[in-house]
Protein backbone atom coordinates (compact mmCIF):
# COMPACT_ATOMS: atom_id res chain seq x y z
CA UNK A 1 0.00 0.00 0.00
CA UNK A 2 3.26 2.39 0.80
CA UNK A 3 4.44 1.37 -2.17
CA UNK A 4 1.55 2.13 -4.58
CA UNK A 5 1.22 5.31 -2.65
CA UNK A 6 4.67 6.35 -3.11
CA UNK A 7 4.50 5.55 -7.06
CA UNK A 8 1.23 7.37 -7.62
CA UNK A 9 2.39 10.59 -5.80
CA UNK A 10 5.54 10.40 -8.03
CA UNK A 11 3.41 10.19 -10.98
CA UNK A 12 1.34 13.14 -10.01
CA UNK A 13 4.76 15.15 -8.94
CA UNK A 14 6.22 14.15 -13.23
CA UNK A 15 2.99 15.08 -14.20
CA UNK A 16 2.80 18.24 -12.54
CA UNK A 17 5.94 20.04 -14.60
CA UNK A 18 4.28 18.95 -17.99
CA UNK A 19 0.76 20.10 -16.95
CA UNK A 20 2.31 23.59 -15.68
CA UNK A 21 4.25 23.79 -18.93
CA UNK A 22 0.96 23.29 -20.98
CA UNK A 23 -0.76 25.77 -19.28
CA UNK A 24 2.31 28.31 -19.79
CA UNK A 25 2.47 27.43 -23.47
CA UNK A 26 0.18 29.22 -25.08
CA UNK A 27 -0.54 33.26 -25.24
CA UNK A 28 -2.86 34.51 -26.53
CA UNK A 29 -2.81 37.92 -28.58
CA UNK A 30 -5.66 40.08 -29.03
CA UNK A 31 -5.06 41.89 -31.81
CA UNK A 32 -7.38 44.69 -32.67
CA UNK A 33 -8.27 46.43 -36.27
CA UNK A 34 -11.13 49.19 -37.85
CA UNK A 35 -11.30 47.63 -40.85
CA UNK A 36 -13.99 44.37 -42.31
CA UNK A 37 -12.25 40.71 -42.63
CA UNK A 38 -12.44 41.01 -46.51
CA UNK A 39 -10.04 44.08 -46.67
CA UNK A 40 -6.12 43.11 -47.32
CA UNK A 41 -5.01 44.57 -44.12
CA UNK A 42 -6.44 41.27 -42.76
CA UNK A 43 -6.13 38.91 -45.30
CA UNK A 44 -3.28 39.59 -46.87
CA UNK A 45 -1.15 41.07 -44.08
CA UNK A 46 -2.55 40.44 -40.40
CA UNK A 47 -3.64 37.39 -40.82
CA UNK A 48 -0.50 35.40 -42.20
CA UNK A 49 1.70 37.27 -39.70
CA UNK A 50 0.00 35.68 -37.10
CA UNK A 51 0.26 32.40 -39.14
CA UNK A 52 4.19 32.89 -39.15
CA UNK A 53 4.50 34.03 -35.59
CA UNK A 54 2.20 30.82 -34.80
CA UNK A 55 3.88 28.66 -36.60
CA UNK A 56 8.00 30.12 -35.50
CA UNK A 57 6.10 29.58 -31.51
CA UNK A 58 5.03 25.91 -32.30
CA UNK A 59 2.17 27.38 -31.28
CA UNK A 60 2.45 29.26 -28.26
CA UNK A 61 1.90 32.44 -29.71
CA UNK A 62 -1.87 32.57 -30.49
CA UNK A 63 -3.76 35.43 -31.93
CA UNK A 64 -7.36 36.45 -31.49
CA UNK A 65 -7.76 38.53 -34.37
CA UNK A 66 -11.04 41.47 -33.91
CA UNK A 67 -11.68 42.79 -36.93
CA UNK A 68 -14.42 46.05 -37.28
CA UNK A 69 -13.70 47.42 -34.14
CA UNK A 70 -15.02 44.27 -32.63
CA UNK A 71 -13.67 45.18 -28.91
CA UNK A 72 -15.23 48.10 -28.88
CA UNK A 73 -14.60 51.64 -29.37
CA UNK A 74 -13.61 53.98 -32.44
CA UNK A 75 -10.81 53.72 -34.92
CA UNK A 76 -9.21 57.22 -33.60
CA UNK A 77 -9.36 54.67 -29.82
CA UNK A 78 -7.06 52.20 -31.19
CA UNK A 79 -4.02 53.32 -30.15
CA UNK A 80 -4.99 53.72 -26.61
CA UNK A 81 -6.61 50.82 -26.60
CA UNK A 82 -3.09 49.37 -27.25
CA UNK A 83 -1.47 51.70 -24.82
CA UNK A 84 -4.00 50.43 -22.38
CA UNK A 85 -3.59 47.10 -22.78
CA UNK A 86 -7.12 47.01 -23.80
CA UNK A 87 -5.85 45.39 -26.86
CA UNK A 88 -2.48 43.39 -27.26
CA UNK A 89 -1.78 44.46 -31.01
CA UNK A 90 -3.02 46.85 -32.94
CA UNK A 91 -2.88 48.32 -36.62
CA UNK A 92 -3.81 51.94 -36.67
CA UNK A 93 -3.15 55.11 -38.38
CA UNK A 94 -1.51 57.68 -36.19
CA UNK A 95 -3.07 60.42 -38.52
CA UNK A 96 -6.58 59.52 -36.66
CA UNK A 97 -4.72 60.89 -33.56
CA UNK A 98 -3.73 64.05 -34.72
CA UNK A 99 -0.85 65.71 -32.52
CA UNK A 100 0.15 62.52 -30.91
CA UNK A 101 2.65 61.37 -33.67
CA UNK A 102 4.46 64.98 -34.77
CA UNK A 103 8.10 63.73 -36.12
CA UNK A 104 7.05 61.16 -38.19
CA UNK A 105 3.80 62.90 -39.87
CA UNK A 106 6.47 64.56 -42.30
CA UNK A 107 6.20 61.05 -44.24
CA UNK A 108 3.12 62.11 -44.88
CA UNK A 109 3.52 65.58 -46.35
CA UNK A 110 2.61 66.41 -49.86
CA UNK A 111 4.41 64.94 -52.97
CA UNK A 112 7.09 63.62 -50.16
CA UNK A 113 6.79 59.74 -51.10
CA UNK A 114 6.81 57.58 -54.08
CA UNK A 115 7.19 53.77 -53.97
CA UNK A 116 6.21 52.12 -50.73
CA UNK A 117 8.71 49.82 -49.93
CA UNK A 118 11.70 51.75 -49.81
CA UNK A 119 9.33 54.71 -47.93
CA UNK A 120 8.09 52.19 -45.59
CA UNK A 121 12.16 51.10 -44.82
CA UNK A 122 12.76 54.78 -44.38
CA UNK A 123 10.03 55.22 -42.35
CA UNK A 124 10.89 52.51 -39.58
CA UNK A 125 14.79 54.04 -39.44
CA UNK A 126 13.67 57.50 -39.13
CA UNK A 127 11.10 56.33 -35.98
CA UNK A 128 13.88 54.32 -34.87
CA UNK A 129 16.44 57.18 -35.12
CA UNK A 130 14.17 60.60 -34.03
CA UNK A 131 10.93 59.61 -32.81
CA UNK A 132 11.05 56.37 -30.48
CA UNK A 133 10.85 57.84 -26.91
CA UNK A 134 8.69 60.40 -28.04
CA UNK A 135 5.89 58.69 -30.20
CA UNK A 136 5.59 55.17 -29.07
CA UNK A 137 6.50 55.24 -25.27
CA UNK A 138 4.58 52.13 -23.86
CA UNK A 139 4.29 50.43 -27.35
CA UNK A 140 6.59 47.86 -28.88
CA UNK A 141 6.97 48.72 -32.74
CA UNK A 142 6.00 45.53 -35.20
CA UNK A 143 6.09 47.71 -38.17
CA UNK A 144 5.63 51.28 -39.17
CA UNK A 145 4.85 51.86 -43.02
CA UNK A 146 3.26 53.81 -45.45
CA UNK A 147 0.32 53.01 -47.42
CA UNK A 148 -0.05 53.66 -51.42
CA UNK A 149 -0.18 56.86 -52.97
CA UNK A 150 -3.58 58.25 -52.12
CA UNK A 151 -5.63 59.01 -54.81
CA UNK A 152 -8.88 61.66 -55.26
CA UNK A 153 -12.09 59.28 -55.90
CA UNK A 154 -14.84 61.58 -56.97
CA UNK A 155 -18.77 60.50 -56.83
CA UNK A 156 -20.25 62.88 -60.22
CA UNK A 157 -17.27 64.87 -61.16
CA UNK A 158 -14.20 65.07 -62.91
CA UNK A 159 -11.18 67.25 -61.74
CA UNK A 160 -8.40 68.06 -64.14
CA UNK A 161 -7.39 71.20 -62.48
CA UNK A 162 -7.01 73.42 -59.45
CA UNK A 163 -9.97 75.33 -60.31
CA UNK A 164 -12.52 72.41 -60.81
CA UNK A 165 -11.44 71.50 -56.80
CA UNK A 166 -12.15 74.77 -55.06
CA UNK A 167 -14.79 74.23 -52.87
CA UNK A 168 -14.90 70.44 -53.07
CA UNK A 169 -15.98 68.45 -50.14
CA UNK A 170 -13.13 65.81 -50.20
CA UNK A 171 -12.41 63.16 -47.24
CA UNK A 172 -8.79 63.46 -45.79
CA UNK A 173 -6.90 61.11 -43.86
CA UNK A 174 -5.10 63.05 -41.56
CA UNK A 175 -3.87 65.97 -40.72
CA UNK A 176 -1.59 66.66 -43.88
CA UNK A 177 -3.90 65.62 -46.34
CA UNK A 178 -6.34 68.39 -44.51
CA UNK A 179 -3.46 70.72 -45.62
CA UNK A 180 -2.90 69.71 -49.10
CA UNK A 181 -6.61 69.86 -50.02
CA UNK A 182 -7.02 73.42 -48.44
CA UNK A 183 -3.83 74.57 -49.92
CA UNK A 184 -5.47 73.08 -53.74
CA UNK A 185 -8.60 74.70 -53.06
CA UNK A 186 -11.35 72.06 -51.71
CA UNK A 187 -12.42 71.62 -48.60
CA UNK A 188 -10.94 68.97 -46.58
CA UNK A 189 -13.34 66.58 -44.31
CA UNK A 190 -11.05 64.24 -41.78
CA UNK A 191 -12.76 61.25 -40.99
CA UNK A 192 -11.51 57.23 -40.61
CA UNK A 193 -12.43 55.03 -43.59
CA UNK A 194 -14.87 53.38 -42.09
CA UNK A 195 -17.23 56.56 -42.59
CA UNK A 196 -15.90 57.16 -45.77
CA UNK A 197 -18.54 55.28 -48.00
CA UNK A 198 -21.77 56.46 -45.90
CA UNK A 199 -20.37 60.16 -46.46
CA UNK A 200 -20.23 59.17 -50.32
CA UNK A 201 -23.55 57.41 -50.09
CA UNK A 202 -25.20 60.33 -48.62
CA UNK A 203 -23.43 63.29 -50.48
CA UNK A 204 -22.09 64.29 -47.24
CA UNK A 205 -18.47 64.94 -49.38
CA UNK A 206 -17.97 64.69 -53.19
CA UNK A 207 -15.10 62.43 -53.20
CA UNK A 208 -12.49 61.02 -51.00
CA UNK A 209 -8.17 60.99 -50.44
CA UNK A 210 -7.37 57.13 -50.26
CA UNK A 211 -5.43 54.64 -51.68
CA UNK A 212 -6.65 52.19 -54.58
CA UNK A 213 -6.43 49.34 -51.87
CA UNK A 214 -9.59 50.17 -49.20
CA UNK A 215 -11.39 50.75 -52.92
CA UNK A 216 -13.45 47.26 -53.04
CA UNK A 217 -13.65 46.48 -49.42
CA UNK A 218 -15.49 49.82 -48.41
CA UNK A 219 -17.07 49.31 -51.88
CA UNK A 220 -16.12 53.04 -52.55
CA UNK A 221 -16.15 52.18 -56.51
CA UNK A 222 -19.59 51.84 -56.40
CA UNK A 223 -20.34 55.35 -54.79
CA UNK A 224 -17.73 57.06 -57.24
CA UNK A 225 -17.72 57.63 -61.18
CA UNK A 226 -14.03 59.16 -61.50
CA UNK A 227 -10.54 58.89 -60.30
CA UNK A 228 -7.88 61.52 -60.45
CA UNK A 229 -4.60 59.60 -60.00
CA UNK A 230 -0.53 61.34 -60.19
CA UNK A 231 1.95 60.25 -61.98
CA UNK A 232 3.88 57.17 -60.57
CA UNK A 233 6.81 59.44 -59.63
CA UNK A 234 5.00 61.68 -56.86
CA UNK A 235 2.63 60.82 -54.44
CA UNK A 236 -0.15 63.35 -53.61
CA UNK A 237 0.17 62.09 -50.14
CA UNK A 238 0.68 58.92 -48.18
CA UNK A 239 -0.82 57.60 -44.57
CA UNK A 240 1.96 56.48 -42.23
CA UNK A 241 0.52 53.12 -40.45
CA UNK A 242 1.81 51.30 -37.58
CA UNK A 243 1.49 47.34 -36.32
CA UNK A 244 1.87 47.63 -32.66
CA UNK A 245 2.28 45.72 -29.33
CA UNK A 246 1.81 46.62 -25.97
CA UNK A 247 5.41 47.28 -24.42
CA UNK A 248 4.36 45.57 -21.19
CA UNK A 249 2.56 42.00 -23.01
CA UNK A 250 5.39 41.83 -24.67
CA UNK A 251 7.89 42.30 -21.69
CA UNK A 252 5.57 39.38 -19.77
CA UNK A 253 6.94 37.04 -22.48
CA UNK A 254 9.44 34.24 -22.34
CA UNK A 255 12.69 35.22 -24.18
CA UNK A 256 12.46 32.83 -26.48
CA UNK A 257 8.63 33.96 -27.51
CA UNK A 258 10.45 37.43 -27.56
CA UNK A 259 12.70 36.18 -30.02
CA UNK A 260 9.99 35.49 -32.26
CA UNK A 261 8.50 38.82 -31.94
CA UNK A 262 11.51 40.37 -32.94
CA UNK A 263 12.25 38.01 -35.89
CA UNK A 264 8.63 39.21 -36.87
CA UNK A 265 9.40 43.16 -36.74
CA UNK A 266 11.63 45.99 -38.05
CA UNK A 267 12.60 47.40 -40.67
CA UNK A 268 12.03 44.02 -43.24
CA UNK A 269 8.77 43.22 -41.85
CA UNK A 270 7.74 46.91 -42.07
CA UNK A 271 8.63 46.61 -46.51
CA UNK A 272 6.76 42.97 -46.48
CA UNK A 273 3.30 44.65 -45.16
CA UNK A 274 3.44 47.63 -47.46
CA UNK A 275 4.47 45.61 -50.00
CA UNK A 276 1.13 43.80 -49.23
CA UNK A 277 -0.96 46.72 -49.40
CA UNK A 278 0.96 46.85 -52.86
CA UNK A 279 -0.29 44.33 -54.44
CA UNK A 280 -3.59 45.08 -53.33
CA UNK A 281 -3.64 48.68 -55.50
CA UNK A 282 -4.23 47.27 -58.33
CA UNK A 283 -7.29 45.06 -57.36
CA UNK A 284 -9.23 48.08 -56.23
CA UNK A 285 -8.10 49.90 -59.70
CA UNK A 286 -9.35 47.12 -61.09
CA UNK A 287 -12.53 47.16 -59.57
CA UNK A 288 -13.27 50.68 -60.42
CA UNK A 289 -12.15 49.94 -63.81
CA UNK A 290 -14.58 47.20 -64.37
CA UNK A 291 -17.62 48.81 -63.17
CA UNK A 292 -16.85 51.39 -66.42
CA UNK A 293 -15.62 54.29 -64.42
CA UNK A 294 -13.27 57.14 -65.16
CA UNK A 295 -9.77 56.43 -64.07
CA UNK A 296 -7.20 59.39 -65.72
CA UNK A 297 -3.81 60.71 -64.82
CA UNK A 298 -3.48 64.83 -64.18
CA UNK A 299 -1.89 66.09 -66.73
CA UNK A 300 2.24 67.02 -65.98
CA UNK A 301 2.03 70.68 -66.13
CA UNK A 302 -0.94 70.94 -63.99
CA UNK A 303 0.78 68.48 -61.22
CA UNK A 304 3.24 70.85 -60.78
CA UNK A 305 1.24 73.70 -60.05
CA UNK A 306 -0.51 71.37 -57.62
CA UNK A 307 3.11 70.64 -56.26
CA UNK A 308 4.10 73.78 -56.03
CA UNK A 309 0.49 75.31 -53.93
CA UNK A 310 0.76 72.23 -51.39
CA UNK A 311 4.29 73.28 -50.29
CA UNK A 312 3.15 75.51 -47.94
CA UNK A 313 2.46 72.32 -46.03
CA UNK A 314 6.28 71.32 -45.93
CA UNK A 315 7.15 75.16 -43.83
CA UNK A 316 3.95 74.41 -41.68
CA UNK A 317 5.23 71.31 -40.66
CA UNK A 318 8.80 72.56 -39.64
CA UNK A 319 7.16 75.47 -37.90
CA UNK A 320 5.08 72.82 -35.79
CA UNK A 321 8.15 70.57 -34.90
CA UNK A 322 10.58 74.11 -33.81
CA UNK A 323 7.64 74.86 -31.63
CA UNK A 324 8.44 71.38 -29.81
CA UNK A 325 12.06 72.12 -29.19
CA UNK A 326 12.93 70.10 -32.32
CA UNK A 327 14.96 71.47 -35.76
CA UNK A 328 12.43 71.07 -38.45
CA UNK A 329 14.44 71.02 -41.25
CA UNK A 330 17.27 68.81 -39.84
CA UNK A 331 13.88 66.09 -39.41
CA UNK A 332 12.86 66.70 -42.91
CA UNK A 333 16.23 66.99 -44.42
CA UNK A 334 16.86 63.56 -42.45
CA UNK A 335 13.34 62.08 -43.54
CA UNK A 336 14.34 62.72 -47.73
CA UNK A 337 18.21 61.26 -47.25
CA UNK A 338 16.49 58.26 -45.91
CA UNK A 339 13.96 57.94 -48.47
CA UNK A 340 16.55 59.01 -51.36
CA UNK A 341 18.90 56.09 -49.73
CA UNK A 342 16.50 53.44 -50.01
CA UNK A 343 14.95 54.43 -53.31
CA UNK A 344 18.32 54.30 -55.17
CA UNK A 345 19.01 50.86 -53.50
CA UNK A 346 20.34 47.47 -55.54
Amino acid sequence: MKLRKLLLGLSVLSILPMASHALASEVKLRVHHFLPPMSPAHRDFIEPWCEKIKTESEGRLVCEIYPSMQLGGSPPQLINQVRDGIADIVWTLPGYTSGRFPLSEVFELPFMTAAQQPASKALWDFVEQYAQDREFRGLKPIGIFVNGANQIHLRDKQVNSLEDLKGMRIRAPSRMGNQMLAALGATPVGMPVPQMAESLSRGVIDGALVPWEVIPATRAHELTKFHAEADNQRSLVTSTMIFVMNQRKYDSLPDDLKAVIDANSGRETSAWISAQFEAANEAGRQAALGRGNTVYQIDADELQRWEAASLSAHQDWINDVNKLGEDGQALLDAAKALIEKYSTAN
